[in-house]
């Protein structure tokens, strides 16, 4: 299946990974059930993101996020994204019943404004382990991928220009696309992140970021793209088989 990804100027095809299986499977967290049994009451919020740990939450049925479990609408999303691919949550807290079981999950959106959170229901969506994160340093130029807490991939990345800067904030992966051709532009594919150009306002798509490969290595560590981030087409590679949907991307300058 051919779809396009809005990166750069030029439109590619993009094929989507094949996510079944990428993380064990949960109706419930046996670890959230342990940390929260000690004191637990009805309509209490948990955290349930660590450095170790997290979750992500794919979407079973068509569904209405709010961003306040008080509000009557919320934003609507498909099974599906723009891509094709399984829409993902990022996992930030849950509100549990009077049993420690999740009524509702608060999580962050793939969309503008950049940041964005709400709650969906836990009945509508099915929630996975993640034991990945990524942190980037825009001032290094450094994208460091942890797995359980250690640092298994570290290496250097093409970051936004001056006039088209690579957002900041708290985000996360929200899908892995693969090109037709993996010695383009963006290499083997891309990991796409749930932030947004902050200026690139009319950019199809609504001027996703991610982090990508490229056929120009040379590039790599200076301030040249319009957001998103470039590795070495090797790098990539580890990215795209490591950095499952639901992986916490942080961005700091």
């Amino acid at each position: 299946m051919r779809v396009r990804l809005a990166i750069s100027t030029s439109a590619i095809g993009i094929l989507a990974l094949n996510l079944t299986g990428y993380g064990l499977a949960v109706g419930l967290s046996a670890g959230h059930e342990r940390a929260t049994a000690a004191a637990c009451t009805r309509g209490s919020t948990e955290r349930l993101r660590t450095d170790r740990l997290s979750y992500a939450a794919t979407t079973l049925r068509p569904l209405t996020v709010r961003k306040a479990l008080n509000q009557k609408f919320g934003t609507r999303f498909e099974r599906q994204n723009t891509n094709g691919v399984p829409t993902v949550f990022g996992v930030l807290a849950t509100r549990v019943d009077g049993s420690c079981r999740p009524v509702y999950y608060k999580v962050q959106l793939p969309i503008r404004p950049i940041g964005s959170t709400g709650w969906v229901r836990a009945a509508d969506v099915r929630l996975r382990v993640v034991h990945t994160r990524i942190a980037i340093d825009l001032s290094q130029r450094r994208i460091t991928l942890f797995r359980d807490g250690r640092p298994v991939l570290v290496t250097t990345a093409v970051i936004g220009a001056p006039s088209t800067p690579t957002p900041t904030g708290s985000f996360y992966v929200n899908q892995r696309l693969r090109t037709a051709n993996p010695f383009g532009d963006y290499g083997p594919g891309a990991v796409g992140i749930s932030a947004f150009s902050p200026v690139l306002l009319n950019w199809a798509q609504g001027g996703p970021i991610a982090i990508h490969g490229t056929d120009a290595p040379g590039l790599i560590g200076s301030a040249v793209s319009h957001g998103c981030l470039r590795v070495r087409n090797a790098d990539a590679e580890k990215l795209l088989r490591l950095a499952v949907e639901g992986t916490p991307v942080e961005i700091r300058n």
